[in-house]
């Protein structure tokens, strides 16, 4: 089994189509089939059911799929590792992240790396928590700062960035606003908005709330912090959120949790073994949470 046949099988199970992956390789399509062919003959089994219309992985081809995936970012790190010697940082950095990250500045630290690191070619998308999750366990990222899942698969390291407690959010016109503390079992009958389900701290307070029995309405969703705020703001829902949420606006009242306050925690997650680059940026991440890197805007 050879790289270059691995990289042609990912380009056609990413393709679904070997013309297009013939392209994407920049090879000939005869030359890309005879290089999956042979590859299936060494593995003994068929890894694409190939009709006139569309190309489809066998479950053969979806057993190899993630390993494909690992096995090319083991050989891009051990290059970067040998570049990193030789005082050089080059390839690609592929950062996933929640869109509510409050815990570091990002664009502030991919800027720094960029300075830094101008060689390495930065790429990053935001999703939901198990979806960034998986990416990396599959090899598409090579970090993802996500919220702490309860299960978090056994070959992949999770290093705590901060962890805070969660507050209520309320309109000032709210029952609660006025108050020093609320109970969870409080919260019953109210609205909510919330984030999307996988989205932030959402997974966590629909834990905490059940505990709680408290069996919730959530009432708006949304994507991002600025208009969860809004939303609380007029009235159309409380939310809970983390303590530092307060920091962003005061167009909201910020009420503490009575007992023991359930916990939002904001984790990086990456492979066990991390790439140079990768090892680079959490070095900045550090220095950002430190102080050191000042945050733009």
């Amino acid at each position: 089994m050879e790289l270059r046949q691995l990289e042609h099988f990912l380009a056609v199970a990413e393709e679904c189509h070997f013309t297009r992956a013939a392209k994407r390789m920049h090879v000939a399509q005869s030359g890309l089939s005879a290089s999956i062919r042979a590859l299936e003959v060494e593995l003994g089994a068929p890894l694409f059911l190939r009709t006139t219309r569309q190309v489809e992985l066998t479950q053969a081809g979806r057993a190899l799929l993630p390993e494909a995936r690992r096995a090319l970012s083991s050989v891009e790190s051990a290059r970067d590792a040998v570049a990193a010697v030789q005082g050089l940082l080059r390839g690609t950095l592929s950062v996933g992240s929640l869109q509510c990250l409050h815990v570091v500045h990002l664009p502030a630290v991919l800027a720094r790396f960029h300075e830094l690191h101008p060689g390495v070619e930065i790429r990053m998308r935001q999703s939901g928590n198990a979806e960034l999750v998986e990416d990396v366990r599959a090899g598409r990222l090579d970090l993802a700062f996500v919220t702490r899942q309860p299960k978090i698969a056994d070959d992949l390291r999770v290093s705590t960035l901060a962890s805070e407690p969660l507050v209520l959010a309320c309109a000032p016109e709210s029952r609660f606003a006025a108050r020093e503390s609320v109970a969870l079992e409080e919260l019953s009958g109210e609205s909510f908005v919330d984030f999307n389900a996988d989205w932030g701290t959402r997974d966590e307070a629909d834990r905490v709330l059940a505990a709680a029995g408290v069996d919730r309405r959530v009432a708006v969703e949304v994507n991002d912090v600025h208009s969860l705020l809004d939303f609380v703001w007029f009235g159309l829902g409380v939310a809970l959120v983390p303590q530092s949420f307060a920091l962003k606006t005061d167009r909201a009242h910020f009420v503490g949790l009575r007992g023991d306050a359930p916990v939002a925690e904001t984790v990086v997650v990456t492979a066990k073994t991390v790439g140079a680059a990768a090892s680079v940026l959490l070095d900045v991440v550090g220095e950002a949470k430190s102080g050191r890197l000042r945050a733009a805007g």
